[in-house]
């Protein structure tokens, strides 16, 4: 039984038992109605109407009851399809979204206050962790939009949407050897000295440390942190080599240290929004993406939230170029 014979169905009773009548008021061809109409009649297993030869003449006491039926059923598709609509346009409402430290102190407060001045009554939860901690809270359906850098496999259940790329920022006191050789920066020069950087996922291998296994060595971290404003409070003091992303980068930090975009040196990496499938998105959700992504064109972005697979979200972004945020003025230098 589909809504379509249901639909047929009251179109003709509608419309005096004429299915010529039916057929135009619905657009469609008599016999597509009459074909829906004998498979609904024998998907429930009774005579709908009375007919004397190919007309119908009435309406059988089985046939009113399904009728009514088929009314009530209707009005109530009708009322869920308004209910939808105006969850859409609601102005009023909760977005909770988890994310990195460097994504809510840095990436985060441009969107949220634009966010704000054109949704000024929805209230907005901002949860900070580690990418394990955020897939934790995305189990536990805590939270609308997970905002994280690589980590996909911690996210089987989201639709991850990619927004930007990066490359990471090596970051040295004005005086420390490694910043009088920065345009000549190597993985090697970098294994000679303490490092300092953020917190690596427990369960697997990070792409920093990968860099360095692969040319053979092994990179001297004494310290992980995950805000980057505690890794270059202990760059300051001197523990260590810091290495952060670019959008915690500020034109006052550039006065103190010696900032070298590492690019070359550490694989790219990309920062992507997730939502859940299963999860249908408000009006302001949607836009809050547009805002944290606004080349992704706005009908890409809608039939990425509703894609049942990431292979499908894959074959949007391919469509899309991301941009590279480096986050930084003058006077950073570039490795070798």
């Amino acid at each position: 039984m589909t809504l379509i014979q249901l639909k047929y169905l009251l179109g003709v009773v509608d419309n005096g038992l004429n299915i010529t009548a039916a057929a135009e008021r619905l657009y469609t061809s008599q016999p597509g109605i009459s074909k829906q109409l004998r498979q609904l009649e024998q998907e429930v297993g009774v005579q709908i109407f009375s007919r004397k030869g190919k007309s119908l003449v009435g309406i059988t006491p089985a046939g009113s009851t399904i009728v009514d039926y088929a009314r009530k059923i209707l009005l109530d598709v009708e009322n869920i399809r308004s209910v939808g609509k105006d969850l859409m346009s609601e102005q009023e409402g909760t977005l909770s979204i988890a994310t990195t430290n460097t994504q809510a102190r840095y990436v985060l407060p441009g969107v949220i206050g634009q966010f704000h001045e054109r949704y000024p009554n929805v209230n907005l939860e901002l949860h900070q962790g580690t990418s394990e901690q955020i897939a934790d809270l995305v189990a536990e359906g805590r939270v609308d939009f997970a905002i994280a850098t690589d980590s996909e496999a911690l996210f089987p259940e989201l639709n991850l949407l990619p927004c930007f790329r990066w490359d990471r920022i090596v970051l040295t006191k004005k005086d420390h050897p490694l910043a009088a050789a920065s345009e000549s920066l190597t993985l090697a020069a970098l294994a000679e000295y303490p490092l300092i950087t953020y917190v690596f996922s427990s369960n697997r291998e990070s792409s920093f440390l990968r860099a360095f296994k692969q040319q053979g060595l092994e990179a001297n971290v004494v310290f992980t942190a995950r805000d980057a404003d505690v890794i270059k409070t202990y760059v300051r003091l001197g523990m260590g080599v810091g290495v952060i992303a670019p959008m915690a980068i500020t034109e006052d930090d550039l006065q103190e240290f010696q900032a070298t975009c590492a690019k070359g040196l550490f694989p790219t990496v990309t920062t992507w929004i997730g939502m859940p499938r299963d999860r249908a998105l408000r009006r302001y959700m949607l836009d809050f993406i547009s805002l944290f992504a606004p080349h992704w064109p706005a009908d890409s972005i809608e039939q990425a939230t509703t894609a049942e697979t990431q292979e499908a979200v894959d074959a949007l972004a391919a469509k899309v170029e991301l941009p590279t945020r480096s986050g930084l003025g003058q006077g950073v230098s570039a490795a070798a």
